[in-house]
């Protein structure tokens, strides 16, 4: 049976180590605290403000707090790894592979995309947007603060062109503009079928918002949940065949409309 542990935030020791004081409290072993340590799940509290703590030889304030958020099955996952589409230094264009969040959790961060692409250009990275995790495709990450804000505000504004395609249970055989909410807020897609075979149904799909699960939900309450949709699918079975295939937005340094595809080999198809 997979270990679980939760040690809420607890005063520290001055000149105290994390690790020494954590092993004591959850009876795990140093090597064990170091290791959910660089993977995301040690957390440091000074002056009301979170944030992960990953340096295991931090010497800590009697002021401050740490905590552990330690699940075995968490931290022995291996991350799919992303494949680089394009490098342009102030930001980097990915392909996100199905089964790679987007963010972390409390458990750990080194399954996101954001952790994964730092650790392996040794570069500062910023998520600007999500990708479902079951949902595969493009991904833009920045690689300052200055490009993440400035990429956020495209995102924010609706001036990001976002073209999905998808596999779908039925036979579309005509355009559908979904426009019901999704959790209560506003959601907009537009749907086009490309091609049909037997039951299933390949589209695309176009968003003018960017709720959480919206293609998902918009698809399947119109009658046509996607193929391997492990939520909102009859057939669960397989991978989600849902994937980002463009996307398009101003470059934050030239202000030069940029646009990227995902390889015709990669995408969905029936």
């Amino acid at each position: 049976m997979k270990t679980e542990i939760e040690i809420p935030f607890t005063p520290a020791r001055q000149n105290s180590s994390a690790v020494d004081l954590l092993s004591e409290l959850s009876g795990l072993s140093r090597s064990k605290v170091k290791n959910a340590m660089t993977k995301g799940a040690v957390w440091l509290e000074q002056n009301g403000s979170q944030k992960r703590l990953r340096r295991a030889k931090r010497k800590l304030e009697a002021s401050d707090k740490v905590a552990l958020f330690y699940s075995e099955k968490i931290l022995d996952v291996e991350p799919a790894q992303p494949v680089m589409v394009a490098d342009q230094s102030d930001f980097s264009i990915w392909h996100k592979p199905s089964g790679l969040m987007s963010s972390g959790s409390r458990f750990g961060d080194h399954c996101a995309i954001d952790r994964v692409i730092e650790r392996q250009l040794d570069r500062p990275t910023f998520l600007v947007h999500r990708l479902d995790r079951y949902a595969r495709g493009l991904m833009v990450l920045a690689h300052n603060r200055r490009t993440a804000a400035a990429l956020a505000r495209q995102f924010e504004h609706r001036s990001v062109e976002k073209v999905y395609q998808a596999i779908v249970n039925g036979i579309l055989d005509s355009a559908l503009d979904l426009e019901s909410p999704v959790d209560g807020k506003p959601a907009i897609s537009h749907v086009s079928p490309l091609k049909s075979s037997y039951d299933k149904t390949l589209v695309e799909v176009r968003i003018e918002t960017g709720r959480k699960h919206q293609i998902r939900v918009h698809l399947s309450n119109a009658g046509y949940a996607i193929v391997g949709d492990r939520q909102y699918a009859v057939d669960q079975s397989g991978d989600m065949q849902l994937a980002a295939v463009r996307l398009a937005f101003e470059h934050p340094g030239t202000r030069e409309r940029v646009s990227y595809e995902l390889p015709v080999e990669d995408r969905p198809s029936l």
